[in-house]
């Protein structure tokens, strides 16, 4: 069964770290797929956080909220792309969802409809 499953989530004070996991299984090779970070806060709709094209993950994306704190890399060895995400701010707390979409090389889809696969989501969580 093809998953995406993330990790790394849970509960930090403001200005903490955490960095989250995206994991490709059953089949599910991320090197031929871009990714794209999502999430989504109680009573608000989702909206994007960061996307990285496959391969070597030339191309990236950031929301505007989240630039210069979070990064996203990627490690094809380990089939897993990664959201390091700095100086959290209450405003971060959301269930955090990783998407898999199969798209040219160099391009970084932003929108969720681009994306085929889906993770179950993990909880961020920032609280003093």
């Amino acid at each position: 069964q093809v998953q995406l499953v993330e990790s790394g989530g849970g509960s930090v004070q403001p200005g903490g770290s955490l960095r989250l996991s995206c994991t490709g299984s059953g089949g599910l090779t991320l090197d031929y797929y871009a990714i794209g970070w999502f999430r989504q806060a109680p009573g608000k709709e989702r909206e994007g956080v960061s996307c990285i094209s496959s391969r070597s993950g030339g191309s990236t994306n950031y929301a505007d909220s989240v630039k210069g704190r979070f990064t996203i890399s990627r490690d094809n060895a380990k089939n897993t792309v990664y959201l390091q995400m700095n100086s959290l701010k209450p405003e971060d707390t959301a269930v955090y969802y990783c998407a898999a979409g199969l798209w040219a090389s160099d391009y970084a889809p932003w929108l969720d409809y681009e994306y085929d696969y889906w993770g179950q989501g993990t909880q961020v969580t920032v609280s003093s």
